[in-house]
């Protein structure tokens, strides 16, 4: 049997359009695909062609801070990127404010919340010659 894989991870935020354009603008993604979503809704993915998250929102909701309060249920989405210094360069030039900095074998990180409040951490793997992934 082949190893399972996450294929996309869907998430609730207030405005589709906007979330997908700062992942457009930060990782390079494409939108995949959107359209009608369950409730009346919307939904968008944007990603590569084996994964992606879908942003939905529903029809006629008011969502509160609270709805997005930090670790419920979701602590944080992780993207690997082979550059973290032009992929923090893209978080600051969109407006977010990067945090928790960190160097640790075998990588390095940052995090930083997107409008809605939703925790992403970028981590990378690339060091000089080769890429090493936690095993």
């Amino acid at each position: 049997m082949p190893s399972p894989r996450i294929e996309h991870v869907n998430v609730t935020v207030r405005d589709p359009q906007r979330t997908s354009r700062l992942m457009t603008e930060l990782f390079g993604w494409p939108i995949r695909w959107q359209g009608p979503a369950r409730d009346g809704g919307l939904s968008i993915h944007v990603g590569s062609a084996d994964q992606y998250i879908a942003l939905y929102t529903g029809r006629g909701v008011t969502y509160m801070d609270d709805d997005f309060a930090k670790g419920r249920p979701l602590n944080h989405i992780g993207v690997e990127v082979d550059d973290l210094d032009a992929a923090e360069a893209r978080v600051v030039a969109a407006g977010l404010t990067p945090f928790s900095h960190g160097d640790y074998e075998p990588g390095r990180r940052f995090y930083f919340l997107d409008p809605d409040g939703i925790e992403y951490e970028v981590v990378s793997y690339s060091q000089g010659q080769g890429r090493r992934r936690p095993g």
